[in-house]
């Protein structure tokens, strides 16, 4: 059996990931007068380019050359700089091209956006599906989440091992994806002003733009690197840390070469 303490932080994970992108969205609309259509391309931008554009990449990738997987380093960089190309890539077009009405808080607005996807499409989505799966094996009904594919083994020993885990692990462990992404919206706000400035500024400051493809790289390469090598504890604590880093550059940058922006209507 799966504890019931873990089912009711499973479900609490699932709803504060989804309503705290949606409250920071709300608060940024009321308080700064920002404008949702930019929160709605920031989060439209992180679908396009890496649910969808980045996802076929790796499918591609990922299969021709296995040894990517077989290595660790190998996977941190290639993971890394394929998640900050992509991504800051897709910042940067959608900034240039779509966010014509900007006001102070336009690269704000737009890293929640983006990373309030990521919360609700890879935390919050995935708690959702863990919570319903420890709810049905409790029930002893877990052969229904396999009606589509009833003789597939591998499903049903995937299946299997995260009900194990989830009969396993500790509770509170779940608590951690939240801190993680806490996190990476931070992160995701520091690296949107940063490829806001470079934007904006054009010119000289377009070095901001590789700047945080190599920062997103990094950051993804180390938790890679990092993962199951330190306890999670620490992994999160450094994760956070280099998060707050950056949204230190990202602030010194944004007070120093802070874009013309014109006023939102």
């Amino acid at each position: 059996m799966i504890s019931s303490a873990t089912i009711i932080i499973l479900v609490l994970d699932f709803l504060v990931g989804l309503a705290l992108p949606i409250l920071l969205a709300i608060w940024l609309v009321k308080k700064y007068n920002c404008k949702i259509e930019t929160i709605l391309i920031g989060a439209g931008t992180f679908f396009l380019f890496a649910l969808v554009l980045e996802s076929l990449v790796h499918l591609v990738v990922l299969k021709s050359v296995p040894a990517i997987q077989e290595n660790t380093l190998y996977y941190a960089l290639y993971g890394g700089l394929m998640a900050g190309l992509f991504e800051e890539t897709g910042r940067f077009v959608s900034m240039k091209f779509l966010l014509k009405k900007d006001n102070n808080h336009t690269a704000l607005a737009y890293g929640v956006g983006h990373g309030g996807m990521e919360v609700i499409m890879v935390f919050a989505m995935s708690m959702f599906s863990m919570a319903l799966i420890a709810i049905m094996s409790n029930m002893g009904k877990l052969d229904l989440l396999l009606a589509k594919s009833p003789d597939d083994p591998a499903a049903l020993a995937q299946l299997e091992a995260m009900v194990e885990s989830m009969q396993s692990a500790k509770p509170a462990s779940y608590l951690i994806g939240l801190w993680e992404r806490c996190s990476a919206v931070l992160l995701h706000i520091a690296l949107s002003v940063l490829v806001f400035t470079a934007v904006r500024k054009g010119g000289r400051f377009i070095w901001l733009y590789p700047v945080a493809i190599l920062l997103h790289a990094l950051v993804d390469g180390i938790a890679v690197m990092m993962n199951g090598q330190v306890n999670t504890v620490v992994l999160e604590v450094v994760i956070m840390c280099m998060a707050i880093a950056i949204a230190g550059l990202a602030y010194i940058v944004d007070k120093k070469f802070k874009p013309s922006a014109e006023v939102a209507e």
